[in-house]
């Protein structure tokens, strides 16, 4: 299963008459250019700990991070990144 179709099976599975309401996945663009992708985790099967940013900078236009905090996952990434950003998700919560 490619990492859109998995994302979207991952967000219904979370959807539940009240998750949806207060929380959910943003993703967005940035102006530098990039991507940048939210997804929150509170009152989810999964838990992951805090952890600091995580930076891969190869150039100017190769780069992506993430990090964890209060239960949010939130990476960004160049233009190419939005799946290897879900990719990295994928691989904290499966």
């Amino acid at each position: 299963m490619d990492n859109l179709h998995w994302i979207q099976t991952w967000y219904l599975s979370q959807c539940d008459g009240h998750w949806e309401h207060n929380f959910g996945i943003v993703i967005e663009t940035l102006d530098n250019p990039g991507w940048r992708v939210k997804i929150e985790l509170t009152d989810t099967s999964v838990s992951l700990a805090d952890r600091p940013w995580v930076w891969n900078e190869t150039s100017e236009t190769d780069w992506y991070g993430y990090k964890i905090e209060n239960g949010v996952f939130d990476g960004s990434g160049d233009p190419h990144k939005l799946d290897h950003l879900l990719e990295i998700f994928r691989s904290l919560v499966a």
